[in-house]
């Protein structure tokens, strides 16, 4: 009789639940899900790269914002990342040293947290429920979070996509434009 192999089970590695209420199903579903791609790479905090990855594979809106090649290039860099790309970030705390750190995002790296919060306020502002596009405003609002380096790595100007952000707040993301990320890097 050959002896019984335990199943394999990923460590918590310090990520903790973000019980959030207001974040919504939406938004409670993309942290969840950079919750899991957190502790499968490994990672103390989810940070900002991984609520990008989450929030592209889970929000149609999202995807729109950007040209179908964009979207490939950025999944092309955040698989990359789960697979090594990122070793450099593992085991460092996501920050910018220039954001004050917010607490209540438990097991979100401080620029992680500061996104949550700032996509909670952009929703508030508008009186709904948060979205898929408030999340990634707030990616984009911090020049040195991993998600902008995410973003910029894939040939996409992070400024440019925060300012299109910016100048339509309300109900569906605005579209791509043409110049955003026609570089290739």
């Amino acid at each position: 009789m050959h002896p019984r192999i335990p199943p394999q089970v990923i460590p918590d590695q310090g990520v903790r639940r973000l019980d959030d209420d207001r974040l919504g199903a939406r938004l409670g579903a993309v942290v969840a899900g950079a919750r899991r791609r957190a502790v499968r790479d490994g990672d103390r905090h989810i940070d900002t790269a991984h609520l990008l990855h989450s929030l592209l594979e889970s929000d149609p809106d999202v995807r729109a914002a950007f040209a179908p090649a964009q979207v490939a290039r950025l999944l092309g860099y955040l698989v990359q990342r789960s697979i090594g790309y990122g070793l450099r970030w593992q085991g460092a705390v996501e920050d910018s040293g220039a954001v004050p750190v917010v607490s209540p995002a438990e097991g979100c790296s401080p620029l992680a947290s500061l996104a949550l919060h700032a996509a909670l306020d952009r929703a508030a502002r508008h009186v709904r429920a948060p979205r898929g596009g408030d999340l990634l405003a707030g990616l984009v609002a911090e020049p040195s979070a991993r998600a902008v380096q995410v973003l910029e790595r894939a040939g996409i100007d992070a400024r440019e996509l925060a300012a299109r952000l910016d100048r339509e707040p309300s109900t569906d993301l605005p579209e791509p434009s043409t110049d955003l990320g026609s570089s290739s890097r």
